[in-house]
């Protein structure tokens, strides 16, 4: 019975884990849904920004799949989307939907071979 016990507890804290990690990772697809709705109009729809938006703004975009934005590293970047950076405003997200657009962006990233 002790035995029963512990297996249970065990594959409980797995299930918990596994939850917990599947949470904080996001989903690129549901990502690209909510990065569609709410960022594809000034980013384009793979991120790679849109010349009318560069020109209305006087700003260049750096594609989000490139390597000088991956590099900045999740918390910056969640704080690039959350604040605002240069002429982007803040955007309102929850932290699911933020997850979310930020495996989508990864998942932007070119295949290394």
């Amino acid at each position: 019975m002790r035995f029963s016990l512990k297996l249970a507890l065990v594959l409980v804290l797995v299930l918990c884990v596994s939850l917990l990690y599947a949470s904080v990772q996001g989903d690129a697809k549901k990502g690209k849904e909510s990065f569609t709705n709410k960022c594809s109009t000034c980013h384009g729809e793979k991120g790679e920004g849109k010349p009318v938006i560069e020109k209305m703004f006087g700003v260049k975009m750096r594609p989000l799949s490139s390597k000088q934005v991956l590099s900045k590293g999740d918390e910056q970047l969640k704080k690039n989307i959350l604040q605002g950076n240069g002429k982007m405003n803040p955007v309102k997200l929850t932290d699911s939907e933020l997850a979310d657009i930020l495996a989508y962006i990864h998942s932007l990233a070119p295949v290394k071979k």
